[in-house]
Formats: structure tokens, C-alpha cells, sequence
């Protein structure tokens, strides 16, 4: 279900967009469609690009609350505008995988991933990141599904 995890230091990939986000697992669906559109939209508007995957911040490990930022690394900076507001994606020291197939399925991935990321002797911050390489545009099969998944390290 995921790829063999590594630990890598990440450096600033671009400007991005966010949207901040707080809903409970049954809105999650709902949230994360109108988020999408609502930010692609907006930065489409101000005349900026997407240069890389869509990818979801969370600020805090998902419970029966996702507490999250819906964000895009974008070409050129943007301004606020609504619930769309600018950032930047940080340098940070990771692990990453990354997980193939459903999105239903990324709790079991992220259990697999953060057992392994302990069997290391690492501590992870309390912040999670998820990018969707590719999903639903890519069509019905889920095996062409690729989520990367990156945890913040502390060491």
C-alpha cells in the first residue's frame, strides 16, 4: 500500500495558496470540493498557475476533527482574497512515502508509515502533510492513485 518511506530533507518548493479548513470526517468530502474549486478559482483570477500538486496541510493529526490548510504552489505570489490567503511551503526535515490507491484507505497508510517512522527513533511534530500526485482526474481505477504522505521529523 505505500512505497518504502525515506527520510529527506525537504527545501522550499514555491509560493503556494491556501485555504483554512475545519470540518468533521463526514465533511471532509463535501469541504475538500468546494476548497478545491473555491482556490483554483481565486488564484485562476489573479492571473497565477498551479506548478505542482494540490496537497493538504493538517495543523494537527486528524480525529473525529480535521483542523487543515487546502493548498497549491502557484507561479507568482497571490493576494488574499475570501478564505484564499498566500503562503509558502517550508524547508523541513521528513519522512515521506507514498501511498497508491484510495483515499479511504490513508488511515491504514499512515498507521503503516508512522509504525515505521518509530522503528527508526524518530519524533515526528504534531503537523502532517498529504500531496495528491494523481487521483479521480486520472480516471475510476484507484491503482493510479498517488498520495504522498510527509511527516515533519523533530531530529
Amino acid at each position: 500500500m505505500i512505497e518504502p518511506p525515506e527520510i529527506i530533507e525537504l527545501l522550499p518548493r514555491h509560493l503556494t495558496a491556501v485555504i483554512a479548513v475545519r470540518c468533521t470526517r463526514e465533511e471532509i468530502h463535501l469541504v475538500m470540493g468546494r476548497g478545491v474549486r473555491e482556490l483554483l478559482d481565486t488564484i485562476q483570477l489573479q492571473g497565477a498557475n498551479p506548478v505542482a500538486a494540490l496537497y493538504t496541510h493538517h495543523l494537527r493529526r486528524p480525529t473525529d476533527c480535521f483542523d487543515f490548510e487546502i493548498g497549491v504552489p502557484v507561479d507568482q505570489a497571490i493576494a488574499a482574497s475570501g478564505r484564499v490567503h498566500p503562503s509558502d511551503w517550508p524547508a523541513m526535515l521528513v519522512a515521506r512515502t507514498v501511498h497508491t490507491g484510495r483515499y479511504e484507505n490513508l488511515p491504514d497508510s499512515w498507521g503503516e508509515f508512522q509504525h515505521w517512522i518509530q522503528q527508526q527513533g524518530r519524533e515526528t511534530t504534531s503537523d502532517l502533510w498529504e500531496c495528491y500526485l494523481s487521483g479521480p482526474e486520472r480516471g475510476l481505477d484507484t491503482r493510479m492513485w498517488r498520495t504522498e504522505l510527509i511527516q515533519p521529523l523533530t531530529h
